[in-house]
């Protein structure tokens, strides 16, 4: 018995949300059924969601952060203490750390951490463009030293990241610093409660 029960276009809907990190086979049929079930306004206001966010979200030229502006909010506000750069692995990290109101710096998103299993080399990061951006901070401003604090996650790969990037960074005489984690080892900052990630930002070490 062929395993495509339903019609061809259910079969093409289901097949699209099974290609969503964490969404199965189940979901995947619950979710196509559930968007059968919406009026024709409500689908095309949420194909319409879909497009939108893939015409006008694009990278901030600096930090990488997702922005709908070439420079992020973040980036942009001269509030912000440009030589004090967070790297993190993902925009949701930043979300993560700005929720908690303690850090006053700028990010650096790489989106994801190196990991040869996983195919995953340095050059497919945005470390290239942190390494620009530092190098260019040092060129401005040689009186003002810049912090780098490297906050990928506290996993073998994050450290592995935070080390590579460690040696670097150093010939541009950068401080650069990793959280202090009360985050459990294998742990996400996403996930992390606002405390937690206030006292690993307060604690952080040189490398």
């Amino acid at each position: 018995m062929s395993e495509n029960t339903y019609v061809p276009s259910l079969e093409r809907l289901a097949s699209q949300f099974r290609r969503l990190p964490g969404i199965g086979k189940k979901s995947a049929y619950r979710l196509a059924f559930h968007v059968l079930e919406l009026t024709d306004a409500q689908a095309s206001e949420f194909a319409s969601a879909i497009l939108d966010a893939k015409k006008n979200i694009t990278h901030c030229e600096i930090c990488q952060n997702i922005s709908d502006t070439k420079v992020c909010r973040t980036c942009a506000d001269p509030k912000r203490d440009k030589h004090t750069i967070c790297v993190v692995e993902d925009p949701r990290d930043v979300s993560a750390i700005e929720r908690i109101s303690e850090y006053n710096g700028v990010f650096h998103v790489l989106y994801g951490v190196i990991s040869p299993l996983d195919g995953k080399t340095p050059d497919m990061l945005k470390i290239k463009e942190l390494v620009s951006r530092v190098n260019e901070l040092a060129k401005e401003n040689p009186d003002v030293k810049t912090e780098v604090i490297i906050a990928t996650n506290p996993s073998v790969e994050g450290d592995a990241t935070a080390m590579y990037l460690s040696r670097l960074l150093e010939p541009f005489g950068v401080k650069i610093t990793r959280l202090a984690y009360g985050i459990p080892v294998g742990g996400d900052l996403e996930y992390a409660d606002e405390l937690t990630l206030s006292r690993a930002i307060m604690g952080r070490t040189e490398i």
